[in-house]
């Protein structure tokens, strides 16, 4: 079977060499999924016209154009353009931003080429290729095994059957699949498009769903969208009551909705968070999905692996014990996966750790080749592989956790002298355990046997002990008290015997006053009493992965928006049912594939910093917000206020129309690259709805000063000046209103974005352009104003900066 399937697909032993790699792939491609093509630059543009804001824009000018005027008229048709043009670049950037995040997750595959091993991205396989596969994986390619040891496959993704299913030798497996258990080597035999989830995905191509903020954001646009409507006809209707003719009306109602409307919320949001959502990944953070930065922004407590992630995960082995150390070094090389290079060690830190302290040592002048092997088991934590040797005794080698292998010996090697297991010799060794774990060391047992009729791992000859250290990352110390100072709780979760986790987190201070527990213990309390003290534990040691989820789902009852990490196939679950699940750069594919956001670096610190990227982009997002929607409520108060009071609209259509290029313009569009608040990571993780009640309260009280203030000097200068210099100045001043606005909108930060204050100038040096210029004059219906009134204009407008720092003492 194997040499038939090797022939089939033209490849050896040794697998493809690199001219054949490159020969083949340029026949079949690279081997990636087509997804759906994004929509054309020319059909966003035109997209921008099926609105039905723009719709009756274009009705609104048709109108003024059959009623002779040409000039009001041809600002409409230009405020369309400009409407269209800026929604156009918004939506482009945007998808451009989104499409540039997809390809920062990459998927790698292990090969054999030229008969070396190496680890390639999945999308450079083809046809012919020999993949190694091991548990934890997601399958690059279709393939038919050629070597299969105890391989156990879910094809959830393919038939919707949650078993696994065991696969031998000539069977295939599929693309997507994730590997539960064991072991194998296979031949690509199809990729891309053509293997089975390819053909899946030419008949269904998804559309990503809108994020819970998108659709609160969505609401509230068109919770003041509907508002914004009823206040137009209401407007339509009192102003022709009063005899103003039928099409200015129209377009005086149609000009509002359109400042009104917030129809630029949505675009805006996705290109804040897209970008970002790159500017994390530049830090090794890799967000998949837009929701997960707000929740980010929440989350409360952490919990986090302690190998790799809190720690340098470069495991050294700095102590020993040995009964029979030539033994131990046989076991240790030969019970051992890694595969160790020139410039790259393949493997688990363990294993190459392992295989690095023994590279030198003493190896039997025998010819030892691998039959079976029985995989690391998490839950069973020990591994075994058998070999037969020159003298063809077949030999059985074990590692893993010393209570598990001393569980499993009857005899120790005592330099060549085979002796029965004593309490004494118990005692020693628990004594030995114990000194290497009050170290913080992590102790590997190592044993063998002669092949004979008992279970392979049953009465088994220890040979010694090892103890690993893997000290705490510098970094991950400052980022643990970088948590504490914003409100944010860590836990340590791992494996690791109680005195290793326990003496690592002291280093780290994530423990201080609260409990250590164990998986065992953990498991002995029920609901109730867990509940009742998850809040105090600070370290769990000794826990299994199908654990977490208990972890997760007791924390997330007492109300807590938690982050999980993990890197392995049983961490999934975990990572999946918590609010944020953050799988490791170096963890396996299935882990990757469940979480929320992928640290490339695997480290704490880099979780830490994306939680103040998170707030960042979260706080921008309510800058916008708050801006844009403190503007529509402006303009409607001023409209109906001035409505009520029968006098004549501040603003004529044109005038309204670039009020809302102004709001959706450079002021606004600068707040979403602000920097963070100096204070971003010394308060507590927020939660509750994007605008609450006292942020809409600030909103509604902006709105009023604008509005009374505008009114108030529109009606002064109604009795001392003519009306379009009245309007001129009502003009005027609602748009410096939304200049001092968006400055009362910046972060107090550092690093605040220069931007801001070009995009308020900018749009000031536009204003004074309409009001100077005589053709813009002609097409906006302004007048020149003088000094004094510029002075009044300044001094009215900066009531709103007064307005917001005394709502800020007041409204906390």
């Amino acid at each position: 079977m194997k040499n038939n399937t090797l022939s089939k697909f033209k490849t050896s032993e040794n697998g493809l060499n690199e001219n054949e790699v490159q020969k083949r792939r340029e026949k079949y491609g690279l081997n990636e999924l087509i997804e759906q093509k994004p929509k054309s630059a020319i059909f966003l543009f035109l997209e921008q016209f099926m609105d039905v804001l723009i719709a009756l824009l274009i009705i609104a000018a048709i109108a003024a154009y059959a009623i002779g005027d040409v000039i009001d008229a041809g600002v409409i048709i230009l405020a369309v353009l400009l409407n269209v043009v800026m929604g156009f670049i918004q939506e482009y950037r945007s998808q451009k931003a989104v499409e540039a995040l997809k390809t920062l997750i990459t998927t790698h595959a292990i090969v054999k080429r030229s008969s070396e091993i190496k680890t390639i991205d999945a999308k450079e396989l083809t046809i012919g290729d020999i993949v190694i596969l091991e548990e934890g994986i997601k399958i690059p390619a279709d393939l038919i095994l050629i070597e299969s040891n105890k391989l156990i496959v879910d094809e959830s993704s393919l038939t919707g059957e949650s078993e696994g299913i065991v696969k031998d030798i000539g069977n295939e497996v599929y693309m997507d699949s994730n590997i539960l258990s064991g072991n194998a080597i296979g031949v690509v035999s199809n990729i891309g498009m053509d293997t089975h989830i390819g053909k899946i995905a030419e008949v269904v191509q998804q559309e990503s769903s809108e994020t819970p903020l998108q659709k609160k954001v969505d609401k509230l646009g068109k919770t003041l969208s509907a508002i914004a409507i009823i206040v137009c006809i209401a407007v339509f209707i009192l102003e022709l009551s009063k005899g103003i003719p039928l099409v200015q009306t129209f377009m005086t109602a149609v000009s509002l909705a359109v400042a009104a409307i917030p129809e630029g919320l949505p675009a805006v949001l996705t290109l804040t968070l897209a970008l970002g959502m790159q500017q994390m990944a530049k830090s090794d953070a890799i967000v998949k999905k837009l929701l997960s930065v707000e929740t980010l922004g929440s989350c409360t407590v952490i919990c986090s692996d302690k190998t790799g992630t809190l720690t340098e995960n470069k495991m050294t082995v700095t102590d020993s014990f040995y009964y029979n150390g030539e033994k131990t070094a046989l076991i240790g090389t030969l019970c051992n996966n890694a595969v160790i290079k020139e410039n790259e060690s393949i493997g688990n830190s363990t294993d190459i750790a392992i295989l690095k302290h023994f590279e030198n040592d003493y190896i039997e002048n025998k010819t030892f080749t691998r039959v079976n092997e029985i995989p690391l088991d998490r839950s069973r934590k020990i591994m075994t592989t058998e070999y037969t040797c020159d003298d063809k005794n077949n030999m059985i080698f074990s590692k893993g956790a010393p209570e598990i292998i001393i569980s499993k010996c009857k005899y120790i090697d005592n330099d060549g002298t085979i002796e029965i297991i004593t309490p004494e010799i118990k005692q020693t060794l628990s004594n030995k355990i114990n000194e290497m774990t009050d170290n913080a060391l992590r102790v590997i047992g190592f044993a063998y046997k002669t092949k004979d009729e008992n279970p392979d791992e049953e009465n088994l000859i220890l040979t010694g002990l090892v103890g690993i250290i893997d000290p705490a990352k510098k970094s991950a110390k400052k980022a643990v008290a970088d948590c504490k100072k914003a409100g944010i709780k860590v836990v340590m979760i791992t494996g690791d015997h109680q005195k290793t986790a326990t003496a690592i987190a002291k280093d780290l201070k994530i423990l201080t006053t609260g409990k250590v527990i164990t998986g065992e213990e953990l498991d002995a309390l029920s609901d109730e009493e867990y509940s009742e003290i998850v809040e105090d534990i600070q370290v769990y040691a000794r826990v299994k992965p199908t654990q977490k989820m208990r972890i997760v789902e007791t924390l997330k009852q007492k109300k807590n928006i938690v982050s999980m990490t993990g890197d392995g196939v049983n961490d999934a679950p975990a990572l999946k049912k918590a609010s944020i699940g953050v799988a490791m750069g170096n963890g396996t594919d299935v882990a990757r594939e469940a979480s929320d956001m992928i640290i490339e670096d695997n480290d704490f610190a880099t979780i830490v910093k994306a939680i103040k990227e998170g707030r960042k982009i979260y706080d921008n997002i309510k800058r916008f917000v708050k801006f844009q929607v403190s503007t529509n409520v402006g303009a409607i108060l001023t409209i109906i206020g001035t409505s009520l009071l029968s006098l004549p609209l501040p603003f004529n259509p044109a005038q309204l129309l670039w009020i809302n290029i102004v709001m959706d313009g450079p002021p606004a569009q600068t707040l979403g690259l602000e920097g963070a608040e100096k204070d971003i990571m010394e308060r507590k993780p927020e939660t509750g709805d994007i605008l609450n009640r006292n942020v809409l309260l600030k909103i509604l009280i902006s709105g009023i000063v604008m509005a009374i203030g505008t009114i108030g000097l529109f009606i002064y200068e109604l009795n001392t000046a003519n009306d379009s210099k009245a309007m001129t100045i009502a003009f005027t001043l609602f748009v410096v209103y939304q200049l001092f606005n968006a400055y009362n909108c910046k972060a107090n930060s550092e690093s605040s974005s220069k931007y801001l204050y070009v995009g308020i100038i900018l749009s000031l040096l536009l204003q004074i352009l309409i009001i100077y210029i005589p053709q813009l004059q002609i097409i906006f219906k302004t007048t020149s104003i003088g000094l004094i009134d510029w002075i009044s204009i300044i001094i009215v407008a900066f009531t709103i900066i007064l307005t917001e720092k005394i709502m800020n003492k007041v409204i906390k």
